[in-house]
């Protein structure tokens, strides 16, 4: 039994194949729009790669991007064939085609599916790129003088003033590395070799943060330096007071830009899907129901359209079976009584040793 089956008269075929014609060409607009969204997801990315770590990351971008190619080459094909298709001569040409057409548009939208998933499914890979990279980033902040590092303090402070953050997960891990350049640093001041001796490591450790994680906004002078000792600065604490620095994270300032990007182009490519799934819907019904015209041989009558011509059982015992058809077509047959004809084959005697001849008889 034919599931979801339509009827369809000529004028009904001919609405149907003009609509998705349309409809196509707008398709070709939605891959333009993926191919975009991609390209824009991966050039943010890429503006930010110094403090990301290597990974998997562009693999949303990328498959968008090819996504949206894909999507404009099939649906610029599947016009052509709508549009032909109003003619039951000219669909002729297209009959065999119109199958594999249809399931490999079916695997398209499927890929647009997983597109549109993975842009949700991809933030604890973000998270820990992003975790590894300002880490080092932070790390090498100092050395400017060192060739493919030198850019990094530039990039860092950028990143602090534009997202309004500071450090890696806060401002305190600031703390646990010497961000200030060994050129900068009197060597023969006491303050300064006491606190290289203080550290096992032998570095110039403070309790303080570079300029760009002071917050423009605050009233008061930005506090830099000592930011944990009270009695360094006038009506101050640390504790209670809240800090003229920036207290989120980049890290954390990092993944809720590029989860948003990432929700809102995710929203985009779902619904660019059911677009394209309901496009999908009415080829398939385009399809049938010109067939079937053809089988009745009255180009001018109804028809009958539908998305399966069999129930979803009936249709999956179907392709199972055709797979199972085709893993046993490379194996020999082993059923008993059953042998190979191209194996152990008896020879014949073709000499005629037995057969009895009969004399002509002699003249007379």
């Amino acid at each position: 039994m034919a599931v979801l089956k339509v009827k369809f008269t000529k004028t009904k075929r001919d609405k149907l194949a003009q609509i998705l014609w349309i409809l196509n060409w707008v398709s070709v607009v939605s891959g333009i729009i993926l191919f975009s969204l991609g390209l824009f997801l991966k050039i943010e990315i890429k503006k930010r790669n110094e403090v990301m770590a290597k990974g998997d990351i562009n693999s949303v971008p990328n498959m968008l991007i090819s996504v949206g190619v894909i999507a404009c080459i099939i649906n610029f094909l599947g016009g052509k064939i709508c549009y032909d298709c109003s003619d039951a001569n000219k669909f002729s040409r297209w009959k065999l085609v119109m199958l594999p057409y249809i399931v490999c548009t079916f695997c398209f939208t499927f890929c647009i599916l997983v597109g549109a998933l993975m842009c949700y499914t991809m933030k604890n890979e973000l998270e820990e790129s992003l975790y590894l990279g300002l880490r080092d980033a932070i790390k090498f902040y100092k050395d400017t003088d060192i060739p493919g590092r030198c850019f990094l303090k530039k990039t860092v402070d950028l990143l602090q003033i534009g997202f309004h953050c500071c450090g890696n997960n806060g401002f305190r891990d600031w703390f646990e590395i010497q961000w200030v350049s060994a050129r900068y640093l009197n060597m023969a001041s006491k303050e300064v070799q006491d606190r290289l001796k203080s550290n096992v490591d032998g570095k110039f450790l403070v309790d303080g943060v570079p300029f760009s994680c002071c917050n423009p906004s605050s009233p008061r002078p930005c506090i830099q330096y000592q930011l944990t000792n009270n009695s360094a600065h006038y009506n101050y604490d640390f504790l209670t007071e809240e800090l003229n620095i920036w207290v989120k994270g980049c890290r954390e300032a990092l993944l809720d830009y590029y989860t948003a990007i990432m929700r809102s182009i995710g929203i985009a490519a779902l619904l660019i899907w059911l677009f394209e799934l309901s496009v999908l819907i009415g080829v398939r019904y385009l399809q049938t129901a010109m067939k079937n015209v053809l089988l009745l041989g009255d180009l001018e009558g109804e028809s009958d359209g539908w998305l399966l011509e069999n129930s979803f059982m009936e249709t999956a015992k179907y392709n199972i079976s055709i797979i199972k058809n085709l893993s046993k077509a490379n194996q020999i047959s082993t059923v008993s009584g059953m042998n190979d004809p191209n194996i152990n084959v008896q020879n014949t005697d073709c000499g005629k040793t037995n057969v009895t001849t009969k004399s002509i008889p002699a003249a007379r």
